[in-house]
């Protein structure tokens, strides 16, 4: 009987034996091959932007660039970064780190892991207007992009009080997710309070972190998502040779023709599935919205402190919102004028002055795929500030952070001079 039993456990106890000790042995358990990497590159996996161990080892390499933002990176077609990069050969490869839900708060917890890969080095940062709304960040997609690696590897970081770790440790704290370990719950409201970790809690988050890290080395590349043919394939209209009028004019060609079935110049997949059967539920459905007072700004500055501890040397890009929608819903454009007047002064004010805003460019044709997502005409705008931001020389940034951005009066502030 005994034999028997043997025979039927014994592989799967073997099994689980050996994973243990792969998962708490203290060596590198992979190699990351250059195919995973470019996979992951355009893959958008939440796997890997949770993760560490794929993101650090293609951000080694000068070629690939991060690229933060959310859903516009989704979607593919020929004016996309990614294929416009890969099509002309350019000596940069952006690495796509966003989602639907990935807001200022997701990016910089998940920043945490690729410290050493960001420093002295460029970025790109697509903002959303979106993302400023009342109550800021949704938990539930916080929680999703989140990691408890990201909340250790910033706890063990953390050695001086600081307005940018009591605040970041604050609003973990407001995150079910936060919470969700004991340990690192006690441990944030110990940074919350200006106070340092106990040993204890040291010994106990590095035991953690090396036991997650084993488990992202593992796991981390599996469902990762292959967008290699819808890249290859998006490729395909365009022309041998860069040339950005020839590129205009095919992108208003292919505009016009895949935004043929409405008056809001959207997507037509993308207005047959979404709005078509509810269209006038929408009507001044917005006038009401505001993106003007926001715990976001205060989340956003999380990001840019990170970037200037870093030395990271970061284009931003300020899209806009497809003007004949907004006159629809009855967005305000009052409203977006001033937003982009105040996350503007957020940024200048601190020293970061690559900003490419196309914010006031929501009424040009095809310039947006959808309601929210930049399309053909507005990719093509934002490469014109892309491209020689990230293959010239530029110089480099000098920042000055003001913890001014976390207090709620910011967040609130609506008259920006």
């Amino acid at each position: 009987m005994a034999k028997k039993l043997f025979q039927i456990f014994g592989p799967v106890i073997f099994a689980a034996l050996l994973l243990m000790a792969l998962l708490f042995s203290p060596f590198k358990l992979n190699h990351i091959t250059s195919k995973t990497e470019s996979k992951a590159a355009i893959g958008l996996s939440p796997n890997v932007l949770k993760g560490q161990v794929i993101k650090a080892s293609a951000l080694a390499h000068q070629e690939y660039v991060p690229f933060f933002g959310s859903s516009e990176f989704s979607r593919f077609d020929f004016a996309h970064p990614s294929v416009l990069a890969s099509k002309y050969h350019r000596k940069y490869t952006p690495f796509l780190m966003g989602n639907p839900g990935t807001q200022s708060l997701t990016h910089y917890f998940q920043m945490q892991l690729i410290t050493a890969q960001l420093k002295n080095r460029k970025a790109v940062f697509v903002i959303s207007p979106q993302w400023f709304v009342k109550k800021g960040t949704r938990k539930d997609a916080f929680s999703f992009y989140y990691s408890p690696l990201q909340a250790i590897t910033w706890l063990l970081t953390r050695q001086t009080n600081t307005k940018e770790d009591r605040y970041a440790a604050k609003r973990l704290l407001a995150m079910p997710a936060g919470k969700a370990n004991h340990t690192i719950m006690v441990a944030l409201q110990r940074i919350q309070k200006g106070e340092h970790l106990t040993q204890y809690e040291r010994t106990y988050l590095t035991y953690q972190q090396r036991l997650l890290q084993h488990e992202d080395q593992l796991f981390s590349s599996l469902k990762m998502k292959n967008n290699r043919d819808r890249l290859v394939q998006s490729a395909q209209p365009l022309p041998s040779v860069y040339q950005p009028k020839k590129l205009d004019q095919l992108a208003v060609r292919v505009g016009r023709r895949k935004t043929s079935n409405n008056r809001f110049e959207i997507d037509n997949r993308f207005y047959n599935q979404r709005l078509r059967k509810k269209i006038k539920k929408f009507k001044n459905l917005e006038e009401n919205w505001r993106y003007t007072q926001s715990p976001e700004f205060s989340d956003f500055e999380l990001v840019l402190n990170q970037f200037a501890a870093l030395h990271t040397n970061v284009m931003f890009i300020i899209p806009p919102v497809n003007q004949k929608w907004a006159d629809y819903t009855g967005l305000s454009q009052k409203m977006l004028r001033t937003f982009d007047r105040k996350i503007r002064y957020q940024l200048t004010s601190q020293g970061f002055t690559n900003i490419c805003d196309l914010s006031r460019q929501g009424d040009v044709p095809y310039f947006m795929q959808d309601t929210i997502h930049l399309g053909w005409r507005g990719w093509l705008a934002a490469d014109q500030a892309l491209n020689p931001f990230l293959t010239k020389k530029q110089p480099a940034p000098h920042y000055q952070i003001k913890p001014y951005f976390y207090s709620e009066a910011w967040q609130k502030q609506t008259i920006i001079k």
